[in-house]
């Protein structure tokens, strides 16, 4: 090609561009900004255009290099805003009026945003209003992480930016800077950062300073040096890296000790070990204590759970004390251990299976050395613990139920323990066998007739904590098994009495019994060894009842204008037994005065032995309820039940030679509120004191009513339980409300708040309530408070003192204690608790301790004392709330003394 030919080549081409390229990139502009969902989009060009105007011929020669072309964006940009949209020269467009901003899963508020299309940059940021309040602060979410800021330039083909005062939530906290670049995987890096739990970070009560760190969300935060700053004040505690873990998920890890200074242990770091996250349905948590005189505990706890099967934990400690000094007096060392295991199974999994478990078991010394409990007063004064296992199994084809039981009950007072392993039980439903498959007509009376079965199969031992495991299976457990047969029907009689006759029989297996003989000089029976074998013991009995009720109506004369009815129901019953005498089973002896004593080699089995004596019983029942209805302001009925029951029993053996009577026994059940049932049982004895031969007291055969007495009173013992608070307090001796609020308080509660108030039942939940303030700001005067009395006595006979011989009554001796707990809120953020109590027959003052909280918002500070009772102890904490912080506090107590003297 001639140069002539070039040149005009060139020319066509510029003016080509210069009247064509124009409008042609403006409609290209144009197509690429659309409407998608009433908001704009903005696809970027491929690669940006020269302008025609800057492009000189001799720069189109085929030596220069081509430009390179710029990368598209993977999806598009969404934006929109509620106030107006300007775009101007440069590719800028201008968001204003709480502008979004959507790419992929970056999503971007503020009130003012400015957006470089051709850049793929963007910037947001607030507007501070005339008094100089910032609003519409940008909040900038990438995925599930969030971040508040002030401003912010974020590149979205880099996934880079720089943001003005960063804060994002990590975990339980919170972390802040001046400045701080994201990074293209989503961490940031910042100087002069701050890390506080505190939920008031933009001023927080409390924070570290960080000279330098990096942020991975959700992952951790890794910094240089660090110290603490204390409501704007710096303290001279610095560390020279921090590492903080998060995750929304079980992650294993390390469990800081706390150091700890025993006068008894010596210095020691306690609770300190690994967590392990297992799985979803398991963890394992190891942790020890380790102490300078040579003390030490290895203790795990795990938490499982599988869904609509089963959920339990479980915890083991073992631990080895060493107190004193060696070759010392006081030296002692001790090994203990404890289980405590608790298994639930959900009613789904198997509704013809069911297996629990609730295992407490320690040795006796383990609640009074571990060094947790020290200063935990209910522990150390718990007497008496129980575990028990469980499973059932029923077969509702055949009407079978099977179930199995282990029981433990440990006395920490004595060491002595109790085991039953395992109670085996065997049930069958009952059965009529002469019921007609196909009734035709009135049923008869023998399809009445019915029986069941019942089986139970023990094996037991009573020691020592630390014999147990020395016993033997045979000569020290005790084995057993019963089997019950009762047969039974009811027939009506006359329309109005019930007739009730059943036949009972008993079986007994025993793998041993004892031989015995009589020791004519210590008057008592002796056993001379124990036979191994299998041996049976079987009595039967019968009895037939006869019942009816009397019902009798009373409307009050004084009340003719009230419709108000008293009812009262009478329910007399009369019932007769017999059983035939078991002599077979028993060892008797004379001696020379012709005086009869017996034995049965099986009186101290599982399950007794069979009655020595023939019996013919006839007891006497009778049971009183009066109960009031009255229609109320509404015209509703309304019922209260003046006494729920009231009512005695007494018996007569026809077969008995001496005493045919029983002692009486009177009941007495009043229903004072929805919630508390007041009950008392007392008996009379039937039978007066007298003197023997030899001047000792002893029951004669002579009554109390030939001496034309009523009756011996035994004894009595009941328990009262009451808690008081505000609303209780307002009701007694506050100003009453008119009738309509309290109408209005009833239908909005459903119930009377006062019978909700009241009562003994401990599980009640009790609502928070805080302390209020005025119109001025000022606190009212009404802390909620609350206050649980419980007041238990006995009354009995006290027969270790000398008997009045005219009155022949011992003097009674009476046991009491009372028992108080209770709190009261000083403020919205002061608390104080107690437990208290006084025992009247020590005349002394039970364990008592006192609690003063005062929350400190993002941290807590609580006092502890015990200044009476056999422990005492101080405890002082202050913490902070987080539980990722769980090691930053500061905490005093008392000292632990040994218990062991000098001689």
């Amino acid at each position: 090609m001639t140069p002539l030919k070039a040149n005009t080549l060139i020319s066509f081409i510029l003016l080509f561009v210069l009247l064509v390229l124009p409008d042609e990139a403006m409609s290209q502009r144009r197509r690429n900004r659309g409407v998608e969902g009433g908001v704009e989009t903005f696809n970027p060009p491929a690669a940006l255009n020269a302008d025609s105007l800057t492009t000189d011929s001799v720069r189109t020669d085929s030596v220069v290099a081509k430009p390179i072309k710029k990368q598209p964006l993977d999806a598009p940009v969404i934006y929109s805003a509620n106030d107006s949209i300007v775009f101007e020269e440069g590719g800028y467009a201008h968001l204003y009026g709480d502008g979004k901003v959507n790419y992929q899963k970056v999503e971007l508020g503020a009130q003012i945003i400015t957006m470089n299309m051709d850049s793929s940059t963007v910037y947001a940021r607030g507007v501070k209003d005339s008094l100089g309040v910032e609003t519409g602060k940008p909040v900038f979410k990438d995925g599930d992480t969030s971040y508040d800021t002030e401003a912010i330039r974020y590149n979205f083909k880099s996934k880079k930016g720089y943001i003005n005062n960063v804060v994002s939530q990590q975990g339980e906290g919170y972390v802040t800077g001046n400045n701080a670049k994201k990074g293209a995987d989503d961490e940031l890096f910042m100087q002069n950062g701050r890390y506080t739990t505190c939920d008031h970070h933009d001023h927080p009560h409390f924070y570290l300073q960080l000279t330098k760190a990096k942020v991975r969300p959700k992952k951790n935060v890794v910094t240089g040096p660090a110290y603490l700053v204390v409501e704007d004040v710096p303290l001279p505690l610095a560390v020279p890296f921090f590492f903080f873990p998060f995750s929304s998920s079980y992650s294993s890890g390390f469990i800081m000790p706390t150091v700890l200074d025993d006068s008894a242990r010596g210095f020691g770091l306690s609770d300190g070990g690994y967590y392990f996250a297992i799985s979803d349905l398991m963890d394992l948590k190891l942790t020890g204590d380790i102490f300078t005189k040579g003390s030490w505990r290895l203790g795990l706890e795990t938490n499982y759970n599988k869904r609509y099967k089963f959920s339990g934990s479980l915890m083991a400690d073992y631990q080895v004390t060493k107190t004193g000094d060696k070759n010392m007096p006081d030296y002692s060392v001790s090994k203990d251990f404890k289980i405590v295991w608790s298994h639930r199974q959900d009613p789904k999994a198997n509704p013809n299976a069911t297996f629990s478990a609730s295992v407490n078991f320690s040795t006796s010394s383990y609640e009074r050395t571990n060094i947790g409990n020290l200063y935990n007063s209910q522990l150390l004064t718990q007497n008496t613990k129980t575990s028990s296992i469980s499973y059932s199994r029923t077969f509702p084809d055949i009407g079978l139920t099977l179930s199995g039981t282990t029981n433990i009950s440990q006395t920490m007072r004595d060491s002595s323990i109790a085991v039953t392993l395992p109670d085996l039980n065997i049930s069958l439903t009952r059965r009529f066998p002469f019921k007609r498959k196909k009734a035709v007509g009135a049923e008869r009376w023998y399809e009445k007739i019915s029986f069941q079965y019942t089986g139970r199969l023990t094996n037991s031992i009573t020691t020592k904590d630390d014999r147990l495991f020395k016993s033997n299976l045979i000569k020290d457990w005790k084995n057993a098994m019963q089997h019950t047969i009762p047969v039974s029907a009811t027939f009506t009689l006359f329309k109005y009495f019930n007739l009730t006759p059943s036949f009972n029989y008993t079986e007994r297996w025993y793998t041993h019994k004892t031989d015995n003989y009589y020791d004519e000089e210590k008057r008592q029976w002796v056993a001379t060894d124990t036979i191994y074998g299998f041996n049976r013991v079987s009595n039967y009995n019968f009895s037939l009842g006869l019942s009816t009720k009397l019902y009798g109506m009373y409307k009050p004369i004084f009340m003719k204008k009230k419709e108000i009815q008293i009812r009262h129901v009478v329910t007399p019953q009369v019932s007769v037994s017999g059983a035939p005498g078991f002599g077979k089973y028993w060892q008797e002896h004379e001696d020379a005065n012709g005086n009869m004593s017996y034995f049965s080699p099986y009186t101290s089995q599982q399950f007794g032995t069979a009655p020595r004596e023939k019996q013919g019983t006839v007891t006497f029942d009778l049971s009183n309820n009066i109960e009031m209805k009255f229609k109320d302001r509404n015209d509703s009925i309304k019922k209260i039940s003046l006494i729920d029951e009231l009512g005695g029993y007494i018996s007569y053996n026809m077969a008995a030679e001496k005493r045919p009577w029983s002692d009486l026994t009177l009941r007495l059940r009043l229903k004072l509120t929805k919630n508390y049932t007041f009950n008392l049982n007392s008996t009379f004895a039937t039978y007066a004191y007298t003197f023997d031969k030899d001047g000792r007291v002893v029951t004669g055969d002579r009554t109390e009513w030939s001496y034309g007495r009523f009756g011996r009173f035994s004894g009595w013992g009941s328990s009262f339980n009451y808690t008081f608070n505000n609303e209780t307090w307002k009701k007694w001796f506050g100003p009453k409300d008119d009738k309509d609020q309290k109408d209005k308080d009833k239908d909005q509660n459903g119930e009377d708040s006062e019978d909700m108030d009241a009562g003994n039942d401990t599980g009640t939940t009790k609502k928070v309530e805080k302390a209020q303030a005025d119109a001025d700001g000022y606190q009212v005067f009404k802390m909620p408070w609350s206050l649980s009395v419980n007041y238990s006595f006995n009354i009995r006979e006290d027969q270790s003192k000398p008997i009045n011989v005219h009155s022949m009554r011992y003097p009674f001796s009476y046991t009491h204690n009372i028992n108080a707990s209770g709190n009261i809120k000083l403020s919205n953020n002061w608390q104080v608790s107690f437990s208290t109590g006084y025992d009247f027959q020590a005349k002394e003052v039970t364990q008592t301790s006192m609690t003063i909280s005062r929350d400190l918002h993002c941290f807590n500070m609580s006092a502890s004392l015990s200044p009476f009772g056999r422990w005492k102890y101080y405890n002082f904490k202050i913490s902070a709330n987080a539980s990722i912080l769980q090691d930053l506090k500061w905490e005093q107590r008392s000292q632990t003394q040994s218990n062991i003297q000098w001689y």
